[in-house]
């Protein structure tokens, strides 16, 4: 009875890293320590997402520098992330972000010592009940640091979508979501109008209304509906209202 109430009382524990030798590693030195299980490995984001959703573990291990989606992207796709360890071999723009936000990171290579003190402070987290206080904000730090967006991961059901930026056609703000219109579809994404206004190519989307975010070379037309009122009307066949700073934009852009 003490032996099964003790293990219902164990951290469960999720890896996911790309790599064999890390995964082992990081197996082998929990292995090691009571207080925890390891309920499952992935080798990726879109194997992570999933994982977290079904094995909902308690405690994550999660690399950064992975294949397909990077460990920050992956984190965007879960609602109420669990408590997260980073491990990265990079120490240059996460580690500033780490060492204020997060619960612990680790910098591989690692001893199994490193290993017990995160894990140690990570368990302290989660049996007080305190929740994890940094991941919002690791998310947020981590966004001044990157450049111009190349793509965006999305997420729709139990499918990932990784959509390249030159294949928006439009995005529109719905509050704190974005909408994001492409040829695959349309996708919902917890970010705000402004993340995507600084973070897309400048050259190629322009904001024409405070709703509107518009690949330019989606256009199609520009029509005149009343005095002072203007539509794009979007090769795909949306038709968008543009503000009148909108339009000052757009005429810069084109050079009309």
């Amino acid at each position: 009875m003490t032996n099964t109430l003790f293990a219902m009382n164990r951290i469960k524990i999720l890896i996911i890293d790309d790599e064999v030798l890390a995964r082992d590693l990081l197996r082998h030195y929990l292995s090691k320590d009571e207080r925890v299980e390891v309920v499952g490995e992935c080798t990726n984001g879109f194997e992570g997402v999933l994982a977290i959703q079904e094995l909902k573990p308690d405690l994550v291990f999660l690399d950064i520098q992975m294949p397909k989606i990077n460990g920050f992207e992956m984190l965007e796709l879960i609602p109420d992330p669990p408590i997260i360890i980073f491990s990265t071999a990079f120490d240059n723009f996460a580690i500033r972000a780490f060492e204020a936000n997060a619960i612990d990171y680790l910098l591989k290579p690692y001893p199994s010592e490193r290993v017990t003190v995160a894990l140690t402070k990570a368990i302290e987290y989660i049996k007080g009940k305190i929740s994890n206080p940094g991941i919002t904000q690791l998310i947020e730090s981590h966004d001044q640091e990157i450049g111009i967006l190349n793509r965006i991961v999305v997420k729709s059901g139990r499918t990932i979508q990784v959509i390249p930026a030159e294949s928006i056609y439009y995005i529109e703000s719905q509050d704190d979501f974005v909408m994001i219109y492409c040829k695959d579809g349309h996708f919902m994404k917890q970010r705000t109008m402004k993340f995507f206004e600084e973070h897309l190519n400048k050259e190629l989307f322009v904001r024409i209304h405070r709703s509107y975010l518009l690949n330019l070379e989606c256009i199609a037309e520009i029509q005149q509906y009343e005095k002072d009122s203007w539509l794009v009307v979007t090769r795909q066949g949306a038709k968008l209202k543009i503000s009148k700073g909108g339009y000052n934009n757009l005429r810069e852009k084109l050079k009309i």
